[in-house]
């Protein structure tokens, strides 16, 4: 009997050894040293998406030749639809992906966008031809414009999935309950914005000069390269991420919550907000640093 007690105390020590060390490697992981990657990937994301969406309407009306009203239309709808998918990249990303991989597909899938893109202003087959004196043109056949709706509908849905979780991810990456992350976190989101807003004018100045001046195939082809790169230097960084699991679809949780209230809407209340129901356990992965004080603000 004492020689069995024994095996379970040496099993629950190894237990609890094994356990301090997943914490240690989990701690290790994260923190200013994964900023870099994560701040290139932005950087490229917003220069391409500066250099890219800017000048599009100079690209439909003068290489091919779409009509001012029906290039507006187009990018009109091509901007509604890069305004929703964040919603649907945020909901994945939270539901089932994780911030990691959803930012490594989208931007695998807008890269594959700006290929497509690059590849019909450089062949001919693909444009209609050129006219200089921007009169009695020829418009753009279907096939060459379903080609571009093509290419638009890749980098909307890239851009749905990097919108939502690059910032995000970039908090996941400190740990608010160490002393001095707060400053840390407030340096780094100056330093966040003002490379984003570095990243658009310069894409807004030499991008679109390139563009105009240049050649659109180099131009458009700069945004490739910027993307490709902003995808190497993100997968570069993956053994220093802290990647923190999908906690399930918000949707659910928020019904949950309703229903909740609906039903135990004439519940009173105790005093002592120590007796209202929590589990922590079920909680834990929506809560990384730290809870919510209760509060009978919202009553």
């Amino acid at each position: 009997m004492k020689v069995a007690k024994q095996e379970l105390v040496v099993q629950e020590n190894g237990k609890k050894e094994e356990d301090e060390t997943i914490e240690t490697e989990k701690r290790k992981l994260g923190g200013m040293k994964t900023m870099p990657f994560i701040l290139a990937n932005e950087v490229c994301d917003r220069f391409v998406g500066a250099g890219f969406h800017s000048n599009l309407i100079t690209y439909l009306t003068q290489v091919l030749n779409v009509p001012l009203i029906k290039a507006s239309n187009t990018l009109a709808n091509f901007s509604g639809v890069s305004n929703f998918t964040p919603l649907i990249g945020a909901l994945v990303a939270d539901s089932f992906a994780g911030r990691f991989w959803t930012i490594i597909v989208a931007s695998i899938i807008y890269e594959m966008g700006l290929i497509s893109i690059t590849i019909s202003a450089i062949m001919p087959q693909l444009r209609p031809p050129p006219c200089p004196t921007q009169e009695n043109c020829k418009e753009a056949s279907n096939s060459q414009l379903w080609a571009l709706y093509i290419c638009l509908l890749l980098t909307s849905i890239g851009t749905g999935g990097l919108r939502p979780c690059v910032v995000t991810f970039a908090a996941d990456q400190l740990d608010m309950r160490k002393s001095k992350v707060e400053s840390r976190k407030w340096n780094f989101y100056n330093l966040f914005y003002f490379c984003v807003t570095m990243a658009t004018l310069t894409a807004l100045t030499v991008v679109v000069y390139i563009q105009d001046n240049v050649n659109w195939g180099w131009g458009l082809g700069l945004l490739t390269i910027a993307m490709a790169l902003s995808v190497v230097v993100f997968v570069v960084g993956s053994p220093f991420y802290r990647k923190v699991e999908p906690g399930g679809s918000p949707l659910i949780r928020l019904t949950q919550v309703i229903v909740a209230s609906v039903r135990k809407r004439k519940v009173v209340v105790p005093d002592d907000d120590r007796l209202l129901y929590e589990n922590r356990e079920l909680d834990s992965a929506i809560s990384h640093d730290g809870r919510l004080l209760h509060t009978n603000q919202f009553k």
